[in-house]
């Protein structure tokens, strides 16, 4: 028990880092390569924060445990609102601006809507996951477009500044960008394998153990983006991390999953685990929107937050008897 919970510290030390490498590497080289920064920012470091959460399902997928694989989706998206935007507006308050509810916003709640209504026959078949991965090629296709006519965010902006502060040798870049994949991937498998062996010596699923420990592990580069726009003042920066993340996670996290290997659903994500993730997100529209003013995640709404996931990690811990069945 004890070599799987160092194999589950070092898994999420190394995927934290190699995520890093990759993405760095990956966006210099698409940049060598002639790519606008704001497509890098868009599609290379959209891939590269919701690599940690795509592999590691992928891996769990294949070596037959689903469970963890959909705990790591579903808890990742939980994380990243409850937890990430909560403790990111501790800091500094998160301005909304008017472009996230009239765009991000209502298309996360749609695709949320869509998953639910998938998998509500409590099941996920290579038929909704292959339905969630088309649906993602749309979405990533459709912000692309919106992209190249000049309505991105400011991720692009970002990007372009980072580039021009820091560039590196296409060598280099190369480098990077292969150390960080390779490093991935063995730390995903990593950290799968010692969190199937602590599920099982704890007596409990390894969809909880996928939507704790592992969730929270995978959400930290999502964390550390956040807390670095915030501190340069961009508001659309964390906040679009946070719904681009969840995005990745719903369709594409979840779909290569059930590519994979297809899932009977548990009853307890389905009356337990989802309404708490569509709750949250609808609650991005109640501080979104606001009362008699500028929309904005202050500091209490951000304590709410916390307390929020607070709440649901405890519920989960009485629930399955202080992880000590299943």
């Amino acid at each position: 028990m004890s070599l799987a919970f160092v194999a589950v510290i070092a898994g999420l030390a190394l995927l934290v880092w190699s995520a890093d490498r990759f993405v760095e590497g990956a966006a210099a080289t698409a940049s060598h390569l002639g790519m606008p920064a704001l497509l890098i920012g868009m599609v290379v470091v959209g891939f590269g924060t919701s690599a940690p959460e795509m592999v590691v399902s992928g891996f769990a997928a294949a070596q037959g445990n689903p469970g963890l694989a959909l705990g790591n989706a579903y808890g990742s998206n939980i994380t990243n609102i409850a937890l990430i935007l909560g403790i990111t507006a501790l800091l500094s308050p998160i301005a909304v601006h008017s472009r996230l509810l009239r765009r991000e916003l209502p298309l996360l709640a749609l695709i949320t809507a869509l998953a639910v209504y998938q998998l509500w026959d409590g099941e996920l078949s290579r038929f909704d996951a292959w339905g969630l991965l088309a649906v993602f090629a749309l979405v990533m296709g459709w912000t692309i477009v919106q992209g190249m006519r000049g309505r991105g965010d400011a991720l692009g902006g970002e990007m372009a500044q980072e580039l021009e502060c820091h560039p590196l040798p296409l060598g280099r870049a190369l480098w990077l960008l292969a150390l960080g994949l390779v490093v991935l991937l063995a730390s995903s498998r990593l950290l799968v394998w010692g969190a199937v062996e602590i599920a099982h010596g704890f007596g409990v699923s390894d969809l909880v153990i996928g939507l704790t420990i592992v969730a929270i592990g995978t959400s930290l580069p999502e964390l550390a983006s956040s807390i670095a726009a915030v501190r340069k003042g961009e508001h659309d920066l964390a906040l679009g991390n946070v719904i681009g993340s969840n995005l990745f996670n719903t369709l594409a996290v979840v779909g290569i999953a059930g590519a994979i290997q297809p899932t009977a659903i548990a009853p307890e994500v389905l009356s337990r685990d989802i309404p708490v993730m569509v709750l949250l997100t609808l609650s991005l529209f109640v501080f979104g929107y606001g009362w008699r003013r500028q929309g904005r995640i202050n500091r209490v709404e951000g304590t709410v937050l916390i307390g929020c996931y607070l709440t649901y990690m405890g519920y989960l811990f009485v629930t399955v008897g202080g992880f000590g069945v299943a």
